[in-house]
């Protein structure tokens, strides 16, 4: 049998979709408990974990309203701020020992990016109707619509492999780079690697959510002639 890092929910079950399930339901606990803590006993002057979190909100604020403009930017900001928060979440639990990042399993990164692309599409579709969507493929001028339609198709297909396989890919690599440093080191040792990769958690889910923003932005602001 396959021999596997060892993990606390592996002393249950080494089956690796309870080992992915397990994990994904940590993140999720800990998404929901960093937001519970944060709003519980909101205050004036905010403190602590308040602070922070409406740091992180302010700038998912000012990136939305950047890209997706001042009409349309409020009605997305609870789906990116999840998705960074959620996805940093799970980022993080993998630096701790003992634990495995969802993110480091493409099945997890690969669902992601289908629910970002089912939506970003969906979300094309309500605001343009489907003619003036799907239009935009076509590209500047009518004689190319043979070349640019399938071009476009495969563009958008391919932003499946790209938001799953860059997150899957780096985390998977913080990973095996931590391994290697904790069966080399004593446990002081690898000190600064974790803040290295605590601060990758942070970088990866930025990109992510700045992927996300960025898909909707061109599925829901067409512009014409496009």
């Amino acid at each position: 049998m396959e021999e596997r890092l060892f993990t606390f929910f592996g002393m249950y079950s080494h089956e690796p979709a309870f080992i992915l399930l397990s994990h994904t339901a940590l993140a999720f606990a800990l998404t929901l408990t960093l937001a519970f803590l944060s709003t519980r006993a909101l205050k004036t002057v905010p403190s602590g974990l308040q602070n922070i979190f409406e740091t992180f909100l302010e700038g998912v604020i000012s990136m939305c309203k950047d890209v997706l403009g001042e009409d349309n930017y409020k009605k997305y900001i609870p789906l990116i701020a999840t998705i960074g928060l959620f996805v940093f979440s799970a980022n993080l639990i993998g630096i701790i020992p003992g634990f495995e990042s969802p993110t480091g399993n493409i099945n997890f990164t690969l669902s992601l990016a289908l629910i970002v692309f089912v939506y970003y599409n969906y979300e094309g579709i309500r605001v343009n109707g489907v003619v003036k969507y799907f239009a935009h493929f076509k590209g500047p001028v009518w004689w190319l619509v043979p070349l640019m339609f399938p071009i476009e198709i495969i563009s958008h297909l391919s932003r499946i492999v790209s938001l799953s396989f860059r997150l899957f890919g780096n985390i998977k690599g913080d990973d095996l780079f931590l391994i290697v440093l904790l069966m080399l080191a004593p446990w002081f040792i690898p000190l600064p690697a974790f803040a290295l990769l605590s601060f990758m958690a942070i970088l990866q889910a930025f990109i992510f959510m700045m992927l996300t923003i960025v898909y909707i932005s061109s599925a829901t602001i067409i512009e014409e002639g496009h």
